[in-house]
């Protein structure tokens, strides 16, 4: 596979293994829903509900009912106009690293051949596939480095200071280092992250989050 699909939108799976394969499918932002967990993870409903509307997202979700429960569930959050949806042929088999079938005999997204998983992104996407569009605030992105820079990465006490500065944002707290970076690009200028963590993290009380 030589060239991975372009999209903008975010695209929400439902678990780590989904992410992994269409992560090596296409550019774009990969969140997970945790299975069912999303159901009761009020933050990364926030962050699905601000990511809908800055960016749209995509859904690709396995083909049985638990699969189905939860898009409708997104799709319902999030508002329709906002989701685009991907859907994976209902194949029979398992996944080679479970050691049987699911409960209903169907391949999840993880076990899907990646061309079926490459169209079913083109036909949810039809003309938008490949396209680019400004995919958060324009200016200056947010790196690694800016992570390490304000104390919420590789420094003693950078767990709380992440923690924090989450809560402030009102994102989830589990995000990982890559999906931190990811959703403050789409979110928020490097502006309005530097002078929030100025105040935040510099020991000022204000601690609400940067307005778009």
């Amino acid at each position: 596979m030589n060239e991975r699909l372009h999209t903008d939108r975010v695209l929400i799976v439902e678990g780590k293994y989904d992410a992994a394969r269409l992560a090596r499918l296409t550019d774009a932002m990969i969140l997970l829903t945790d299975g069912f967990a999303i159901y009761s993870d009020k933050k990364r409903q926030q962050l699905f509900k601000a990511l809908a509307r800055k960016n749209g997202l995509i859904l690709l979700t396995d083909s049985d009912a638990a699969g189905f429960r939860i898009r409708n569930y997104i799709t319902n959050l999030v508002g329709v106009g906002n989701v685009v949806q991907a859907y994976v042929p209902a194949i029979h088999g398992k996944e080679k690293r479970k050691p049987q079938p699911g409960k209903e005999g169907l391949l999840g997204v993880e076990g899907v051949p990646d061309e079926q998983l490459l169209q079913c992104l083109r036909d949810a996407l039809g003309p938008e596939a490949g396209v680019s569009a400004p995919a958060g605030p324009a200016g200056r992105q947010v790196t690694y480095t800016d992570l390490y820079d304000w104390g919420l990465s590789g420094t003693a006490g950078s767990a709380e200071r992440k923690a924090k500065l989450l809560s402030a944002l009102g994102l989830p707290p589990r995000l990982s280092k890559k999906e931190l970076v990811e959703a403050l690009n789409r979110l928020y200028t490097f502006e309005q992250l530097d002078a929030l963590a100025a105040r935040l993290l510099g020991g000022e009380e204000e601690d609400s989050p940067p307005s778009d």
